[in-house]
């Protein structure tokens, strides 16, 4: 290639990116969320790199300390997805979640500050019932936002939208303007908050001079893979995105998030991503959703005793373990770039005294 085509090549890259970074700012955003500059930190990692000693630089992409709703990933979705509900006049927002869940939490901070009522479904996926599970941590936030709760079995079978949606028709027909959010905010709009997320790490790299070799994150209702994957994709950016499931095996996962990235493409207006870009990887469950094993304590230990970064038990943590293995088998080879996505929820950590006894 000579120095004009390549010079051509990035040219063309460049107004790709600003083209599909412009699409995405065509849609409503309620930016009062965003806080530090609307970008969060991307830190080397160079303590927890040298303890792992596998030869890889580790990075950390701090989503944890997104916005002014305690923090996490699902705040950047619900910049999207409150602004649709704010456009179509919403007294109160419906969602749903497992008990400990950072979705809920986050969706309860955002209605408190814009003023909405918020009711959520809590769905129970490990059949604890000790107080401290139940009631501390992102169940007590939810209470401390304002937020009203009520439960579900997890042993049905139940399709957790569909009971949303019978509740959201009986708030309806109180007279309530409901909009819903289906779990994780994973939707086509709240997609967009991680298609808007991969410009800014690309942006944040470039200006780094970081060539990214992996981008891997925890990935469970699929909104911030699918994301993820539009926003790379969307500009051919040449980044490897791994997943690491929390609750599907990887054939589901995989099925779910690039169902979604579809969607999310046909409403971003790319063209489809190809389905051999949906990596999941869902060895790292243990014994199921909500249930920390003793590679995802070992990882939560080992980040906040190296980089004093704290991760949850339900999704960064079960990431890490991911990240860790695959670092000390050779997975990762010496002198790759890797950023850890952080996906927040360390304040889910108080409910889980036990599994760290």
């Amino acid at each position: 290639m000579t120095v004009e085509t390549e010079r051509e090549t990035g040219t063309t890259r460049a107004r790709v990116r600003k083209l599909a970074r412009a699409r995405v700012e065509d849609f409503a955003r309620v930016e009062a969320f965003a806080s530090r500059g609307e970008t969060t930190p991307l830190e080397r990692a160079p303590r927890l790199s040298e303890t792992l000693d596998c030869g890889a630089e580790i990075w950390i992409k701090r989503d944890d300390v997104y916005g002014t709703l305690t923090g996490g990933n699902k705040t950047r979705k619900l910049e999207f997805l409150m602004a649709e509900a704010l456009e179509e006049g919403a007294t109160m927002v419906v969602t749903q979640g497992a008990t400990q869940s950072n979705h809920a939490r986050q969706t309860a901070a955002a209605c408190a500050k814009l003023g909405l009522k918020c009711h959520i479904l809590l769905e129970d996926r490990t059949g604890r019932r000790d107080e401290n599970y139940t009631r501390n941590g992102n169940v007590l936030l939810d209470d401390l936002f304002g937020a009203t709760r009520e439960y579900r079995p997890g042993d049905r079978g139940l399709n957790m939208n569909e009971e949303m949606e019978i509740v959201a028709k009986a708030y309806r027909a109180r007279g309530e303007r409901v909009y819903t959010i289906v779990g994780g905010g994973s939707c086509p709009t709240g997609a967009l908050g991680y298609v808007r997320a991969a410009y800014e790490i690309l942006d944040q790299a470039r200006e780094m001079d970081l060539d990214i070799d992996h981008l891997v994150h925890a990935t469970g209702s699929a909104g911030t893979q699918a994301g993820l994957a539009v926003g790379l994709h969307s500009v051919d950016a040449d980044v490897n995105l791994l997943g690491f499931g929390v609750r599907a095996p990887r054939d589901v996962q995989e099925s779910n998030v690039h169902d979604l990235a579809l969607r999310t493409c046909a409403k971003l207006g790319c063209t489809p991503i190809d389905r051999s870009k949906i990596v999941a990887d869902s060895n790292y469950v243990g014994e199921g959703y909500g249930i920390p094993s003793t590679s995802t304590v070992d990882a939560i230990r080992l980040f906040a005793e190296t980089e004093g970064v704290l991760l949850d038990p339900v999704y960064s943590g079960k990431a890490a373990a991911g990240l860790i293995d695959y670092c000390l088998t050779g997975t990762f080879k010496p002198g790759e770039k890797i950023v850890f996505l952080h996906t927040g929820g360390a304040t889910s950590l108080h409910g889980y005294l036990d599994a760290f006894a």
